[in-house]
């Protein structure tokens, strides 16, 4: 009698997804970055959304004496200052967010579906936030640095003695250096090569490359052109006479610095919208504050035969 086989038939697991629940996490949104520039930079309330920076005329036209020891008569002098000083409007970053009313009655759960909308639509505008602070045209760090205060690399990579230079021009109390990660990158291979790889140093809870002791700060925000980009040198805070930023405190619906979230209603076709706005500026209070090196090349790698660019 020829065997009968048979096979064992069970569940699948996609049969049995069907009836599970799954946990389901918040939505993940790939652009967003730690923002260290925005955490890093001390903030000034505003008042009227405008920072009125004043400026002395001319330092070298207060005259001071030391130890005289005659009669002569001591100095006469006043400290002058620019008649027009600049002022610093804030620029706002907006969005409205849309959300259907029976989307966020039948479906905000376990996740409440405005709160997310919400969330999301912050976290985009802090990201843009944190580029005008170095790209605007008005007011961010890249279009505001003088001219005296901008170096190119000797070479192509940031090399030890780029950095160094750099420093050279901001050495009243610098804070840290800003740069792209591949910047960060190449400036390590090139201390590697040198035989002097960079210390670490602990920040936030994340490890930061430093040289002389200031640490190197990673923004996706400097942009690279054509295989280069630049790297800032920064002091910070209205004390030390370095780079501010600015918001407007006490707005309605203020949700964090400069933030604010508005209701602006439901309409008639069951749409809810809400305004997101976020108000800010930066700025540079003396000229040596900041400083760039520029033309920074990021694609060159080394190996023990030969170099090569990418």
């Amino acid at each position: 009698m020829a065997e009968t086989s048979t096979s064992q038939l069970a569940v699948s697991d996609s049969a049995a997804r069907q009836l599970a629940n799954a946990t389901k996490t918040p939505p993940q949104l790939i652009t967003i970055t730690p923002r260290w520039l925005v955490h890093l930079l001390p903030w000034v309330g505003v008042e009227a959304g405008i920072y009125r920076l004043n400026k002395v005329k001319d330092a070298s036209r207060v005259l001071t004496a030391c130890s005289q020891r005659d009669e002569r008569d001591l100095p006469e002098t006043f400290v002058d200052y620019d008649e027009e000083p600049r002022e610093y409007f804030l620029s706002a970053v907006t969005t409205v967010v849309d959300v259907h009313t029976r989307v966020s009655d039948l479906y905000s759960s376990p996740h409440n579906q405005i709160k997310e909308q919400l969330r999301l639509a912050i976290e985009t505008i802090k990201e843009r936030q944190e580029s005008e602070l170095i790209n605007n045209g008005e007011y961010g760090l890249l279009n505001n640095i003088v001219p005296e205060q901008r170096i190119s690399t000797l070479a192509g990579p940031p090399t030890p003695d780029d950095l160094d230079e750099l420093i050279t021009k901001v050495w009243k109390e610098p804070a840290f250096f800003l740069a792209h990660p591949k910047a960060i990158a190449a400036f390590g291979r090139e201390c590697t090569r040198r035989g002097v790889p960079p210390p670490t140093t602990t920040l936030f809870g994340s490890q930061f490359l430093t040289w002389r002791g200031l640490p190197l700060i990673p923004s996706d925000k400097l942009s690279i052109v054509d295989g280069k980009t630049n790297i800032l040198l920064l002091r910070t805070g209205e004390s030390r006479q370095g780079v501010v930023g600015l918001y407007q405190p006490g707005l309605p619906g203020e949700q964090g610095l400069g933030l604010s979230i508005k209701f602006m209603g439901i309409s008639r076709k069951a749409i809810t919208s809400y305004l997101v706005s976020l108000y800010c500026s930066l700025a540079i209070l003396t000229d040596d504050a900041a400083a760039v090196l520029e033309n920074v090349e990021v694609g060159k790698y080394h190996d023990y035969r030969h170099e090569y660019k990418l």
